[in-house]
């Protein structure tokens, strides 16, 4: 579900966290940043004004009533979890952070890159979690999930990334998914270019989660490079902005 509120809009996850448990994913619409960063950028490393994503940042927080805890990270499209909080300082290098602190923020920013939110049954622990394909295929969900005390009690929102009518990849990237999991095939069709392939990456995602024994998976019904008035897409415009995906355990419930 999406809402606006005071020309800022974001994305409520639509699945059956506990009360406690708040997470929401932003869209580009509501900032201030300029072409090619119209509006909400939330990206400090793409090239946009550093007073403009400081002011969308800001109308982010204010409009989600979010926490002043969060840490960004510095996405490398590895595997690394961190868990927050954290002592060390400034952004930390990761892909996925976990938390089970009440009030700390965990964040992901993507531009057709899979954003999961993740919480468990009783809203104890959260974590989010970045996953291009390549991160996908070597494990950052695995590590993500591994965090969590029983990945059968945990419950996932798979936040905007690029449609499975878009993601077109080479024969390599199929290759080294079906080196891990046969079943992947069904995740990839061919494309009407020659050698080349359309693939799921929420479908990839699914099967990595089922394989771990996860079953509530929510989501995963977007596509931020044909939805150009809501979302930023990498591959759609190559300079752009970025969105962000967050999840805390409120303090006050």
């Amino acid at each position: 579900m999406t809402s606006t509120y005071s020309n800022v809009s974001y994305i409520c996850p639509q699945w059956p966290a506990p009360k406690q448990i708040k997470a929401f994913s932003s869209t580009r619409q509501g900032g201030v940043s300029e072409m090619p960063y119209g509006s909400l950028n939330l990206g400090a490393h793409v090239g946009d004004q550093m007073e403009a994503v400081t002011e969308n940042r800001q109308r982010f927080a204010r409009h989600i009533d979010m926490p002043s805890s969060l840490r960004w990270l510095n996405q490398v499209h590895g595997t690394k979890t961190v868990t927050l909080p954290s002592k060390a300082l400034g952004d930390l290098e990761a892909d996925a952070s976990f938390s089970q602190t009440k009030g700390q923020v965990c964040a992901v920013m993507t531009a057709d890159c899979l954003p999961l939110l993740i919480c468990n049954n009783k809203g104890t622990q959260v974590a989010a979690c970045h996953a291009g394909w390549r991160g996908l295929c070597d494990g950052v969900i695995e590590s993500s999930i591994a965090e969590f005390d029983d990945a059968s009690d945990v419950m996932v929102w798979l936040g905007p990334a690029i449609g499975a009518n878009a993601f077109e990849v080479g024969g390599e990237v199929k290759d080294a998914f079906l080196l891990q999991d046969k079943h992947a095939e069904s995740a990839f069709k061919a494309s009407k270019n020659e050698g080349k392939w359309l693939a799921d990456i929420y479908l990839l995602a699914q099967l990595r989660l089922k394989a771990l024994g996860v079953n509530k998976i929510y989501g995963g019904n977007y596509c931020t490079h044909e939805d150009e008035a809501q979302f930023f897409s990498y591959r759609r415009d190559k300079q752009t902005g970025r969105l962000a995906s967050v999840i805390w355990i409120d303090a006050d419930i």
